[in-house]
């Protein structure tokens, strides 16, 4: 992808190394185990949460082994959450291919994603790195509250927008946090500017998160995802959310009808997408979206020039104009 590629430029070298720590983390003598592993390593996504990594630790000083320990343990997160939470939604597939729960079955994967978070902390273990630690085992544990809250707001499909922002903090924009906050941390002991990184990656996540939402209205067939596959899932996002808040009560009904269905018709799924484009829906969630982009910017501008300030100025834009 050329912008990812370009956005890597200040930390190329620094990305290919840590490519290599992080395999040797997903190494097993247990066959199945190995088999797996192996599976998810083949199979590995744009690896944006590592790059965030070391451009903030870049940004805030000098690159240190302690900052590939924060990839790595950020990595390793991540991946384990992808794995639980396609045990979660029951998901057959993972970026186009099989998921692990689908070709083994879903307590080898919810064994494996334990796996590789044990691995996280015996990293941060043996390095020393108890800083790094405890903000990775507070993103997750905030993970697992905003997925359970999600849980329980599905049940009843009664999500506001408060409610909408609740969750998504607790979860993908906590990751993010996780990934500014560790890379600064791996350079600096300043509580003020980790803090700052914090937010920083909370309105990256935030953002993200909105621009995910906003891709299952597009029809562009760039997507990763299915075009209404949220809606076809009964899970209540920002422009279905903001659509239903302003709507009269009967078309409320109707299209809450429609969403609160197990199994829904294409036309059904039509309706859907068509009423929160009519709505207003996808414009107010792409205002909200931009909103968090420039305070993630806002952010930025208070540092001097520089190939990684450039690079996170590129990085912000992309996750709010990414196709896939």
């Amino acid at each position: 992808m050329p912008v990812l590629n370009e956005i890597r430029k200040p930390v190329e070298k620094e990305m290919d190394e840590f490519e290599s720590f992080f395999n040797r983390t997903m190494q097993s003598n247990i066959p199945l185990l190995k088999i797996i592993l192996n599976y998810i390593l083949r199979r590995k996504g744009k690896q944006m949460r590592p790059l965030l990594v070391f451009l903030t630790a870049g940004l805030n000083g000098t690159i240190a082994e302690s900052t590939y320990v924060a990839a790595t343990l950020i990595e390793l997160l991540h991946t384990a959450s992808l794995v639980h939470d396609d045990v979660v939604d029951d998901a057959k597939e993972r970026r186009g291919a099989l998921s692990i729960n689908a070709l083994w079955n879903s307590k080898i994967a919810v064994l494996v994603g334990d796996y590789m978070l044990s691995q996280g902390l015996l990293i941060s273990l043996e390095k020393s790195r108890y800083e790094m630690l405890e903000i990775v085992s507070e993103a997750v544990k905030s993970m697992a509250e905003g997925e359970l809250l999600q849980l329980q707001k599905a049940r009843k499909l009664n999500i506001k927008e408060p409610d909408y922002y609740k969750i998504i903090i607790s979860k993908t924009a906590a990751l993010i946090a996780a990934c500014t906050a560790s890379g600064a941390r791996s350079v600096t002991e300043d509580q003020d500017v980790i803090q700052q990184m914090k937010e920083f990656g909370e309105n990256i996540g935030i953002a993200f998160q909105i621009r995910d939402d906003l891709l299952d209205y597009e029809t562009n067939g760039l997507t990763g995802k299915i075009v209404g596959n949220d809606i076809k899932e009964r899970k209540l996002t920002l422009p279905l959310i903001h659509s239903l808040e302003i709507a009269s009560t009967v078309q409320r009904n109707r299209i809450m009808s429609i969403v609160k269905r197990k199994k829904k018709t294409r036309d059904e799924i039509k309706e859907v997408i068509e009423f929160v484009s009519t709505s207003g829906g996808l414009e107010y969630a792409e205002l909200k979206m931009n909103q968090f982009r420039d305070k993630a910017l806002a952010i930025l501008d208070s540092y001097p020039d520089s190939s990684y300030k450039n690079s996170l100025k590129k990085f912000v834009y992309f996750t709010t104009s990414r196709n896939k």
